[in-house]
């Protein structure tokens, strides 16, 4: 009898590529003036220095939560940022933020074109352009990128880094002063725990999703004595908390148990040049 991985098929192409999982059709009622709003002000900001730009996210994806929900946006530059422009999407992040209270919080990450479609980064950040944005200016730089499987090579370079990360996340938790801070925290260590559990397992469990939840399910189907402690950890990412006990549990416990399983599994990610 033909074995057939639990996840076969989902979010996959019939050839077996990942699907792009957003659209503009998928946009709720409720969040479409601040999407064209980012439009219009991601223009106005950038004007003829602008690439492209998208949107990406529970709102392209119509999961968002009304007041719960963040929007997510990428803008494309034709050269690269400079102190400026990362000025200028500070100001656009609270500008809508501040506008749309259907969304709590927006987010503006900044990048040059040529970085996106770079050999280094085709399967890091330009998976994330091809599958995982959807285009609201611009020309789609998924055009000019490959068709991605849910393969090892997507596995270690999407999330094959966890242990670089994970220091700079316990000094965080160290000079933290307010709840707000350990939340924000939580969240950002939740998810890519979360994350990184998934692509642990995803080229066994053979297709593709963005569910927190159900990323968290693939995994304990493989891990079932850390599945308990994954749960947690995607219903922090959607509820965080600043519970020492949470972070102990992400930064201390199941953050470093993944990070030399990982390695095993699919070996490191390849390194970038030191940051600017």
């Amino acid at each position: 009898m033909e074995h057939r991985s639990p996840g076969a098929g989902v979010g996959l192409a019939p050839d077996g590529t990942i699907l792009r999982e957003g659209s503009l059709a998928r946009v709720q009622p409720e969040f479409a003036a601040v999407v064209e709003a980012a439009r219009t002000r991601i223009g106005a900001a950038w004007g003829g220095r602008l690439h492209s730009a998208y949107v990406y996210g529970s709102v392209p994806r119509g999961t968002a939560r009304v007041g719960r929900s963040d929007l997510d946006l990428l803008v494309v530059l034709r050269e690269a940022p400079a102190p400026a422009d990362r000025e200028a999407a500070g100001g656009l992040e609270a500008a809508l933020d501040r506008d749309f209270p259907v969304v709590d919080g927006v987010g503006v990450l900044l990048f040059d074109a040529a970085t996106l479609l770079s050999e280094l980064e085709r399967h890091d950040l330009g998976f994330f352009v091809a599958c995982l944005c959807t285009p609201l200016l611009g020309p789609d730089l998924a055009a000019r990128l490959p068709r991605y499987r849910p393969d090892t090579l997507l596995a270690r370079e999407t999330n094959g880094d966890l242990a670089l990360a994970l220091p700079g996340w316990q000094a965080r938790r160290a000079s933290a002063r307010t709840d707000a801070e350990l939340r924000a925290l939580c969240r950002v260590a939740a998810r890519r725990v979360v994350r990184t559990g998934f692509t642990l397992v995803m080229p066994r469990w053979g297709g593709w999703t963005s569910s927190l939840d159900a990323q968290a399910e693939a995994f304990a189907g493989y891990y079932p004595e850390r599945g308990a402690a994954m749960r947690r950890a995607a219903g922090w990412a959607s509820a965080p908390t600043a519970d020492p006990a949470a972070l102990a549990a992400l930064l201390d416990d199941l953050g470093p148990w993944l990070v030399p399983v990982y390695r095993a599994a699919h070996g490191p990610k390849a390194p970038r040049p030191p940051a600017a």
